[in-house]
């Protein structure tokens, strides 16, 4: 197998949160480019097949203008049970989600897909994380939504800033729920990318 250069890699998203996430472990792509899809889930479908959907979407999407790269796709879901909270996009959303989370365990979706250039192997990788917040008090998601930190944030949760605080346990992977889960991405590009951690 020849070793590729990153400069052949494509990040299919305009997330900074992944951008340095990706930056922490030496890996810079030769382009990031946000994928415009339609995001809207299907009737009844489940949060981890909705987030294997849309990564692999994503890379779609954005390999079939360069099919010569690898192209890296990544959605994360934040679910309820089986109800999937997308990104809120007002403070109604916000508040509904935020209300919806207090005090109970959601689960965090993350799935990354990798599709080698002519889509000749796909690579696709979920992890998924529990999560607990806090009961929250009125006061708490006043503050919270106050900030604005929630917009198109999944779920409105913005866990690298002031949702931090709300959260009492969490198993599973941190960085995921930021937007990247490091150790799984890292394994599918070593298989073709020489990476350098030092």
């Amino acid at each position: 197998m020849i070793e590729q250069s990153l400069n052949n890699l494509i990040l299919a998203s305009s997330s900074e949160r992944r951008i340095a996430l990706l930056k922490q472990i030496n890996i810079e792509p030769g382009l990031t480019l946000p994928a415009d899809i339609d995001e809207t889930p299907l009737k009844r479908e489940l949060p981890k097949n909705y987030s294997i959907r849309m990564a692999k979407s994503k890379a779609e999407k954005i390999q079939n203008s360069n099919p010569n790269y690898f192209v890296l796709g990544v959605d994360t879901v934040v679910a309820c049970g089986r109800r999937i909270l997308l990104k809120a996009k007002n403070i109604e959303q916000a508040e509904r989600c935020i209300r919806l989370l207090s005090g109970r365990r959601h689960r965090v979706y993350t799935s990354v897909c990798l599709l080698t250039p002519d889509r000749s192997k796909e690579h696709i990788r979920t992890v998924v994380t529990i999560v607990k917040f806090k009961r929250l008090s009125e006061q708490e998601i006043k503050y919270y939504l106050a900030s604005e930190e929630w917009k198109n944030r999944a779920g409105g949760c913005n866990m690298q800033g002031l949702a931090g605080i709300f959260v009492l346990f969490l198993r599973g992977s941190y960085s995921s729920i930021i937007g990247l889960p490091l150790y799984e991405t890292y394994c599918l590009l070593s298989n073709y990318f020489n990476l350098n951690l030092y």
